[in-house]
């Protein structure tokens, strides 16, 4: 499904983004793994590596970078890998519930940054490369709306991004018309993730599942495919457990 592309993805150390990663590697995606975090994305290279080809490795951390490191990043991409397809955002940064009053201006700030404003900057350096490939393909990871949007209190600045996101994606494939890169935005169900947990009791958040089960729904978005979802924001379906 995904033969012959080079996808990036971000957070790939995290619950989405290593799922993600490790489907994307089983469909035939050549991988430039992004996290901040050496030894974990050391790991997972191992893990995926055992199975395949070894992805490529890209240590950054989002919430420092600027838009020069992304350009830079784009560039090292462009040398190394000759093309870029897809671009799967599952970076985020959230510390918890917080009344808006209440939160802390620097938590407030690194939650705008990472969760909107580093992933566009880092989409902005890559759209020439994906505008080269033949089906290049931005996906973001969004979170619920009833959470993200008007009708959710105490997500903060996550929340605020999450729904800025959910403009963007529709915004930006305006204006990079039929002919430009792909633009979509998934939406997971509720998953067991370091993330959620600091926002529901493990023990008792009966409705989140593992992140694998919304792997697939990745790579389908990343894949020629998915033509028809340009533009669009969908929920994702999840697989379905074994009986």
């Amino acid at each position: 499904m995904l033969a012959g592309r080079v996808i990036l993805v971000t957070g790939a150390t995290g619950g989405l983004g290593a799922a993600a990663a490790a489907a994307c590697a089983r469909a035939g995606a050549e991988l430039v793994l992004l996290g901040r975090r050496v030894p974990a994305l050391e790991r997972l290279h191992d893990a995926i590596a055992a199975q395949g080809p070894a992805p490529a490795l890209y240590p950054l951390d989002l919430e420092g970078a600027g838009p020069d490191d992304y350009l830079e990043m784009a560039d090292r991409i462009a040398a190394g890998c000759g093309r870029l397809d897809g671009v799967l955002h599952c970076a985020a940064e959230f510390r918890g519930l917080t009344p808006l009053q209440h939160t802390d201006p620097a938590d407030f700030a690194r939650a705008l940054h990472v969760d909107l404003t580093a992933r566009w900057w880092l989409t902005q350096a890559c759209l020439p490369l994906l505008a080269g490939a033949p089906d290049g393909a931005v996906v973001f990871a969004l979170d619920a709306p009833a959470r993200c949007g008007g009708e959710g209190a105490f997500w903060g600045g996550y929340g605020l991004a999450q729904a800025a996101l959910a403009a963007l994606v529709p915004m930006l494939q305006a204006e990079l018309g039929a002919a430009g890169p792909r633009v979509s935005g998934l939406r997971p169900g509720p998953m067991r993730t370091a993330l959620r947990a600091r926002a529901f009791q493990p023990n008792t958040d009966t409705q989140a599942r593992p992140p694998s089960d919304y792997a697939a729904a990745c790579v389908h978005l990343l894949s020629p495919a998915a033509a028809a979802l340009r533009g669009q924001v969908v929920d994702a379906t999840p697989e379905p457990r074994p009986a």
